[in-house]
């Protein structure tokens, strides 16, 4: 190569690298780890369960006590896990979006779930791209409430809690 085209082409390479370095869609990906924390939970597989989320994640759960560290919820688990007690949510729906700004290493999701203890739940949360993987960073499960029913559930809630 000439002298000359040195330059050029050491130009042209680094302009193309940011292209080639942009990541595939990661919703594949992401959907992928949701779906694997479903199956996993529905398993009782805890080693498994507990290695998809970020090691500083919080679980919230549908109880207004319920926020735990991941280190918290695995101690909570982990005893219905070794007796091979699990839980089982089927996604029926699920939203993603991922972040652009600053990098493509951030997402949140909402998802409409089925199961068979609790009928229609809801599970909302944040995952991030850790060493490479996609990980689950919050979970909160809530049971999504139709609004002509609100009123009557919040009341009970508020009587309930007021024996509290």
């Amino acid at each position: 190569m000439s002298p000359q085209l040195r330059p050029l082409v050491l130009i042209l390479a680094l302009l193309a690298t940011p292209a080639l370095a942009q990541p595939a869609d990661p919703v594949p990906a992401i959907n992928a780890t949701l779906d694997a924390v479903h199956d996993a939970a529905s398993k009782a597989d805890g080693n498994r369960y507990f290695g998809l989320y970020s090691k500083d994640a919080i679980y919230i759960g549908t109880d207004a006590a319920e926020r735990w560290t991941i280190a918290e919820f695995r101690a909570y688990a982990e005893p219905y896990f070794a007796k091979g007690k699990g839980w089982t949510y089927r996604p029926r729906e699920r939203h993603v979006v991922v972040t652009d700004n600053p990098c493509t290493c951030i997402a949140w999701f909402d998802e409409l779930l089925d199961s068979e203890s609790y009928g229609t739940s809801r599970g909302t949360g944040v995952m991030v791209l850790e060493e490479g993987q996609w990980k689950v960073a919050q979970y909160a499960l809530t049971f999504p409430i139709p609004n002509d029913l609100a009123h009557g559930f919040t009341e009970q809630i508020k009587a309930f809690e007021a024996k509290k």
